[in-house]
């Protein structure tokens, strides 16, 4: 089938607002998609593993996140498109391969915001009573109403919310840390697992599992590179913007997995539903945990608006592009796609109403898993493919650094599984559905035949797209 012809005015209806967002912005944006992961749910790795396999688990998470990130660093530099993995993906894999990944993440953005505004309905309940739809509702209306004002605005309020969070960990961590005893890390009895000890009393098995436990210290933060086309200077900004947002989150990490257990003992921490505040009340601060717990909602809501604003760029770069439909990439007055942030706000309510946050979740890393997968890849093929393609940052280490990503992400994968198959296996028939839509239709719609042409609509000033300079846009050959 023949590709259809995209005139100017399609493209000046679906233009972001270019230049909101230094490296200052950026990073904060990297930090606010993760920072809830710290107060909660990482700390059931302690349970899968013991506090010493959860630590193998979590550095092995660390390095693979640390490895890909300096992997995206590169190709959102090269490659500054709203796509983020997607874009790096059909550019090294051609359509197939950039829906695929798009689709993987696209699963993870999706599913995410679900599963912790139930979360947000658990803390908003132990706070003033109230929870369910009426709560969660609320919250995806305030939200997605503060992205319709403008990416500027609510980055900015993201921003103050994250700070909040990142207040609240560093408190702890302060009056935690007289309160230490390394013998606390070690108070759960070695059972007759394989390679079980004191230091690892669940075994290699329970290493294994809690995998994507490790990963909930820094699962999303590859996020960042879906805010290039509203960056300053994305040559510059991008990777300053997610390196920097990582090694924030490797300290928050590495406060909260030791300090944490080390003050209140790896048992009642493994176990914790609001480890934070259990630590502190432990350690004798009943004031400071009453302030975090408060606190800790402002990280569960820094987490919820920005993936919200994430989902929005993929979804908008997906549509623009042909493989979802083309009204999802509509833009407003303010340069805001507006039915990118709605229509998978809508979905993400209905399923919020299941109230399954903890399967939500697993679906999401599952998703995440397999954008990894295919992100590290692309950084390997584009190096070989396209080694003159301008790079204004190169990753340390090279292939060797996405090859270290890929691999882990291929473990961290089957680490779902061994936590939890249900989670698994209906994100696979989630996938094969969300593949077949491509391969049945989406395929045949799509508005640009190249990832080079679809670049050359990325890189279409306004002044370009409203008549006043057509060049660029006819050189794509729309």
């Amino acid at each position: 089938m023949t590709q259809p012809s995209i005139d100017q005015a399609y493209l000046a209806k679906r233009q972001l607002r270019k230049g909101t967002a230094g490296w200052v912005l950026l990073a904060g944006l990297g930090v606010s998609y993760v920072i809830s992961g710290d107060f909660a749910g990482w700390n059931f790795g302690i349970a899968e593993a013991g506090w010493g396999g959860f630590a193998i688990a979590a550095c092995l998470m660390a390095l693979m996140y640390l490895a890909l990130v300096l992997s995206l660093a590169e190709m959102s530099a090269a490659l500054p498109a709203a796509g983020g993995g997607y874009s790096f993906a059909r550019q090294a894999m051609g359509p197939a391969g950039g829906y695929l990944t798009g689709l993987a993440v696209l699963i993870e953005y999706a599913l995410a915001p679900a599963a912790i505004v139930i979360f947000i309905g658990a803390a908003v309940e132990a706070l003033i009573g109230i929870n369910g739809p009426l709560v969660y509702l609320i919250f995806y209306a305030v939200f997605i109403g503060i992205h319709l004002a403008g990416v500027g605005e609510a980055l900015k309020v993201m921003m103050v919310i994250s700070g909040l969070a990142v207040f609240a960990i560093l408190a702890t961590a302060v009056a935690l840390i007289g309160s230490f005893d390394a013998a606390n890390l070690f108070d759960i009895a070695p059972t007759n697992a394989a390679g079980a000890s004191t230091f690892m009393p669940f075994g290699w098995y329970g290493v294994w599992a809690a995998l994507p436990f490790g990963m909930w210290l820094f699962l999303a933060v590859e996020g960042v590179p879906l805010a290039a086309e509203e960056a300053k200077d994305p040559a510059r900004d991008m990777p300053k913007g997610i390196i920097a947002a990582m090694l924030f989150l490797l300290f928050t990490a590495l406060l909260v997995v030791v300090l944490l257990a080390g003050a209140a003992g790896a048992e009642m921490i493994g176990q914790s539903g609001v480890p934070l505040v259990d630590a502190l009340n432990e350690a004798g601060n009943p004031t400071l945990a009453t302030l975090v717990n408060v606190l800790g909602l402002a990280g569960l809501i820094a987490s919820f608006f920005s993936i919200i604003y994430g989902y929005s760029r993929l979804v908008f770069a997906l549509s623009r592009a042909g493989y979802l439909p083309k009204r999802l990439s509509l833009t407003s007055g303010r340069k805001v796609p507006y039915l990118a942030l709605i229509v998978p706000g809508v979905f993400g309510f209905l399923v919020s109403l299941s109230g399954e946050g903890d399967l939500m979740l697993g679906m999401a890393v599952v998703g995440a898993t397999i954008s990894y997968a295919l992100m590290a890849l692309s950084h390997i093929m584009l190096r070989v493919q396209q080694p003159d393609l301008p790079r204004p940052y190169k990753t340390p280490g090279g292939v060797v650094t996405s090859g270290i990503a890929l691999v882990l992400s291929l473990v961290a994968l089957t680490g779902v599984y061994a936590f939890d198959p249900r989670a698994f296996n209906y994100t696979i028939v989630l996938f094969i559905a969300g593949a077949a839509y491509y391969f049945f239709y989406s395929k045949n719609h799509l508005v640009a035949k190249t990832a080079e042409e679809e670049f050359a609509l990325v890189s279409a000033s306004p002044e370009e797209l409203d008549g006043s300079d057509p060049a660029p846009v006819a050189a794509a050959k729309l």
